[in-house]
């Protein structure tokens, strides 16, 4: 493996702990949201070929979907 796929993939892994250490405050609700917003950001992204516009769309909808899951 080469040195910068490793550092991409080291970075990758301690942003993702951050972030879930910054979780650790939340109601079960802001985490349902947080969480909801990630996963539509990530599909809206997939779904528009990497369009900002459907990267946004995907995590508002994501995110008011995990709302509404977490209540």
């Amino acid at each position: 493996m080469n040195n910068s796929r490793a550092f991409s993939i080291n970075a990758a892994v301690f942003f993702i702990a951050i972030g879930l250490a910054g979780c650790a405050g939340m109601s079960r609700q802001g985490q349902d949201t947080v969480a909801g917003a990630g996963v539509g950001a990530v599909a809206g992204a997939v779904l528009t070929g990497g369009s900002a516009l459907g990267t946004v769309g995907g995590a508002a909808v994501g995110g008011l979907v995990g709302n509404q899951v977490g209540k």
